[in-house]
């Protein structure tokens, strides 16, 4: 995995991508959350009557409230709590769009909870506010650094200090039907590497009846947004190490100017037809074979087996705009923190010690179909007993493709820069700037909102 350190796209930057590229992840399919859960601040766990006086109470906040995931989440809880006498863990769902506003609002009244799962490309940023605890007093006994990817530790740190564990990351590859290539006559084996063999590709299994299409081979869009395909096209971020705007550039230009050209292509009606059956979520057009190609995220696969079971499916990196270019993909995660003014942070400590270590990272990663931060824990999750064998080839690609994945911390000197340049470039996309007076435009805002926050 590659990274730029003060580099990020915060937040609120995706602009037409329908997983959570750039959300307090990923995303993500994360659980943003598709839950029949509806109550806010949900206490569960093990029996709190098991809970003696002697033991130590933590609440543990996840907006992980999902029939999938919430009972996963908590199977770990309990292996905690049964693993030593010391410490009893509850777990507080809040829903995903309350649960750090809650945290920050208890954090003022000073009753916040032990520990809480939070967006890991604003992890510095909250260490620079003192949102949260740093946790360099443990790992000053305890340095466990070494258990994660280390562009993922380097992303908790805040002026060398962290302030959080990884406990997950993501990152965005290119899946295809590989009976809609035969049927197009092209190798299911060989899926494109270049942007140039990835038109060449659509364009065979573009299929039109009547004159609609009725089948799509691409289109960039449907899955990531025009920032993904920016990072692919050029390597790197829109900010340098010493954190100077760098949006401007050839390869940006190139990437938005690809993008036109698909759009171009397809029409701007077609474009919409596709993009409101990828809305509605079991009608996505490449579940039903109507979409031979959809760049997306390594938890989309959980979908295709849900709504596309017998699909035969084959995964690459995403193709680079020229060889030798690059794979560049894009990935988050999440992290486990200790809030600022908890009460009891060396308990909290363990907590989060176990959250990181090998048997709970295996449990999420294998019963999740997650991408998680202990690198060991990646690697076994493959050969764990639940996948099969198309599952482990879907998972190990994903593995592969960190070396290809640049995280994007937020920048401190702009860590709202989304809100000065999605606007920007939407409005390259909608035809009503040029790329190359958007792209001078970006550049320009951007550096008077880094100078401004000097």
């Amino acid at each position: 995995m590659k990274m730029r350190k003060w580099l990020g796209l915060f937040a609120s930057f995706t602009l037409l991508s329908a997983c959570a590229a750039f959300t307090p992840n990923n995303t993500d399919t994360e659980d943003t959350e598709n839950t029949t859960d509806t109550d806010a601040g949900t206490e569960t766990g093990t029996d709190t009557t098991a809970n003696s006086g002697e033991k130590i109470e933590l609440d543990f906040w996840t907006f992980w409230g999902s029939e999938i995931r919430r009972p996963i989440i908590e199977e770990i809880i309990n292996d905690f709590n049964e693993s030593q006498d010391e410490i009893f863990v509850k777990h507080t769902y809040n829903p995903f769009g309350d649960i750090w506003t809650k945290e920050l609002a208890q954090i003022a009244a000073g009753n916040p909870p032990d520990v809480v799962i939070n967006d890991i490309n604003a992890t510095a940023l909250r260490g620079q506010k003192q949102q949260a605890e740093s946790l360099q007093p443990f790992l000053e006994e305890d340095d466990i650094s070494d258990w994660f990817y280390p562009e993922l530790w380097e992303a908790t740190l805040y002026e060398g200090e962290s302030y959080g564990i990884p406990f997950t990351t993501d990152t965005r590859v290119l899946y295809y039907n590989k009976d809609l290539f035969e049927a197009a006559g092209l190798d299911p084996e060989a899926p494109p590497t270049t942007w140039d063999e990835l038109e060449e590709y659509a364009r065979q299994l573009d299929v039109e009846e009547g004159g609609e299409l009725t089948q799509m081979g691409f289109y960039p869009l449907y899955g990531v947004g025009m920032d993904v395909w920016m990072l692919n096209s050029a390597g790197q971020n829109f900010f340098d190490e010493e954190g100077n705007p760098q949006v401007d550039t050839p390869e940006n230009a190139a990437a938005l100017e690809w993008i036109l050209e698909w759009r171009e292509h397809y029409g701007v009606d077609t474009v919409n037809r596709y993009q409101a059956q990828i809305d509605s979520g079991q009608a996505n057009p490449f579940f039903t074979g109507e979409l031979a190609m959809i760049a997306q995220t390594g938890t989309f696969y959980t979908q295709i087996k849900q709504y596309a079971p017998d699909m035969n499916i084959g995964v690459a990196f995403l193709p680079e705009r020229e060889e030798g270019s690059g794979h560049t993909s894009w990935g988050g995660g999440f992290v486990a923190e200790i809030p600022k003014g908890a009460k009891n942070p060396e308990a909290s400590w363990k907590f989060l010690k176990y959250l990181g270590d090998v048997h709970a990272q295996e449990i999420w990663a294998s019963k999740n179909f997650d991408s998680v931060a202990n690198m060991e824990a990646a690697e076994t999750a493959i050969d764990n007993e639940i996948f099969d064998e198309q599952d482990s080839m879907v998972y190990q690609l994903t593995v592969e493709n960190m070396d290809h994945t640049i995280l994007t911390p937020v920048p401190l000197t702009a860590s709202d820069f989304g809100n000065t340049l999605n606007p920007i470039l939407d409005n390259i996309l909608l035809g009503e700037t040029s790329v190359e007076d958007g792209l001078q435009e970006a550049q320009e805002s951007l550096e008077r909102l880094v100078e401004s926050n000097q």
